[in-house]
């Protein structure tokens, strides 16, 4: 669909203990953004760090910068690596660069994910709506590669050279930039060199580890970095946040100001596309297609893999029009939930197998066009020998699964429990273990409501065993035990 055709809508609940973020694209949700006021993202905050222990042989280092965690910073995220790398194709070892005990000013890139601690870079960048600022990188102005016109580009560049003559560092224009005016981009300049002052500043009268500069909260950043041509009202459900926004956006995005809007109706917010029925189908392994076929996402640390099964539609003319038509339906979904699950890494698609390459070639034509209204970098393989399309997608901040879910205790993170029949038999094996040890007068299961049920409806089992180790059995609900829990007490 052509960017003009799409009709972009962002509902904001905001509450003192979270704010959620829903993009709908004609009325259909696209993206989900959830930000826990204590669980903030670190990206674009910038600390004055410690170095801890430098890793010549990985060409890393970690540093301390204040959190619970260690972050880590790669050779390649030093501006002196960068600024040689861009000049002469060559990289300076890191344990020439920096030294234990150094304290140094680093720009969190990447968040905490899992056991990983955040990655540093002292490549420093402040964002503005149209303009990038990289105050201590070389003199150069870099455009953004979604402004793909050659002439448009240039120009941009030009125009941009012009406006900051004599300004130290470098610049990206970004997409906003190629409708902003001469004034638009002077304003952005001028909020960009005051926070860097400021930044400047802020580092002679603080210690090392200690944070130096904070980014946007997530409603700020969604003006900043979500909010196109394309967007026709901004709801949000908090007077307060409200508030902000349009002050905010009187100073850095007049435009958008008339499209922010409070929201103060009776029913929840979210109840407008039904989206926290959404985030619950987002949670889960199957996706329902309109056709009758479904997905099945598996996410684990390493990958995702995403099958494609045809389910209960019939309604092709024969069965590899069948086939066809569920994987062209598959292509939309699955690009609509890597976004919705912000799904990062390595991802692995497995569609129906087809034999025709015609069909082959469509699919993965209308995968990468599903996929290009991505905002997040992603490249797509072509079709392997075993069928499998491989892609990646760039991890940015944690999927909605490791934000909202944890590991199951029940389960023991494995997706699956054992039957009631498994957890029965295994008891029955443990007292008959027990009565071989011990001589007990009793024995007494305390177990969950379905294990007692499943003996009773089968006693013949226990029967049996009381016969065997000629002791008695009794039986003990205990409703706070779940399916896989259970007492054997010896009395």
């Amino acid at each position: 669909m052509p960017p003009s055709l799409i009709n972009e809508d962002i509902l904001i609940n905001a509450t003192n203990f979270e704010t959620r973020v829903a993009l709908l694209e004609n009325g259909v949700v696209q993206e989900l953004h959830i930000e826990h006021n204590i669980q903030q993202s670190m990206v674009g905050n910038i600390f004055l760090g410690k170095v801890l222990r430098i890793l010549p042989g990985l060409q890393s280092a970690f540093v301390d910068i204040g959190l619970d965690r260690s972050a880590f910073i790669h050779v390649s995220d030093l501006r002196e690596n960068r600024n040689e790398k861009s000049q002469t194709n060559t990289t300076i070892p890191i344990e020439k660069l920096i030294f234990a005990g150094q304290h140094i000013l680093t720009q969190v890139i990447k968040d905490q994910i899992g056991t990983k601690g955040a990655r540093l870079s002292t490549q420093l960048s402040i964002a503005g709506r149209i303009l990038v600022y990289m105050p201590l990188d070389i003199c150069h102005i870099g455009i953004s590669q979604k402004i793909q016109n050659e002439e448009d580009r240039e120009a941009l560049k030009i125009k941009i050279q012009s406006l900051t003559t004599g300004q130290k560092g470098g610049f990206i224009a970004r997409t906003q930039a190629e409708n902003a005016t001469n004034e638009d981009i002077l304003i952005d300049l001028k909020y960009l060199n005051t926070l860097w002052n400021r930044i400047i500043a802020s580092t002679k009268c603080h210690n090392a580890p200690s944070i130096i500069y904070q980014d946007l909260d997530l409603a700020q950043r969604v003006m900043r970095d979500i909010v196109t041509s394309n967007t026709k009202t901004i709801k949000i459900d908090s007077k307060q946040t409200t508030t902000k926004l349009i002050e905010w956006s009187k100073i850095f995005n007049p435009s958008i100001q008339h499209k922010i809007q409070y929201y103060g109706e009776e029913r929840a917010i979210f109840e407008i596309a039904n989206i926290d029925q959404e985030i619950d189908t987002a949670l889960s392994k199957k996706v329902k297609l309109k056709s009758g076929g479904y997905l099945i996402i598996e996410q684990t640390e390493a990958l995702t893999t995403i099958d494609v099964n045809t389910g209960g539609f019939i309604g092709g003319k024969n069965f590899k029009e069948t086939i066809f038509k569920t994987n062209l339906e598959a292509t939309n979904a699955i690009a609509r939930q890597l976004r919705l699950r912000n799904l990062g890494g390595i991802i692995i698609i497995d569609f129906i197998d087809m034999d025709d390459q015609y069909h082959k070639n469509a699919v993965l034509n209308e995968l990468k066009k599903s996929i290009s209204k991505d905002r997040t970098k992603t490249t797509i393989g072509d079709f392997s020998k075993l069928g499998l399309i491989e892609m990646t997608r760039k991890r940015t901040r944690d999927s909605l699964i490791s934000k909202l879910c944890e590991p199951c205790n029940v389960c023991n993170s494995n997706g699956m429990i054992k039957t009631t029949r498994t957890i029965c038999y295994e008891i029955l094996r443990e007292i008959l273990q027990e009565s071989k040890q011990f001589n007990p007068k009793e024995f007494k299961i305390i177990a969950s409501q379905k294990i007692i049920d499943m003996f009773l409806e089968e006693n013949h089992h226990l029967s049996n065993l009381c016969d065997q180790i000629k002791k008695p059995v009794s039986l003990i609900v205990e409703n706070r035990y779940n399916q896989e829990e259970y007492d054997i007490v010896l009395l």
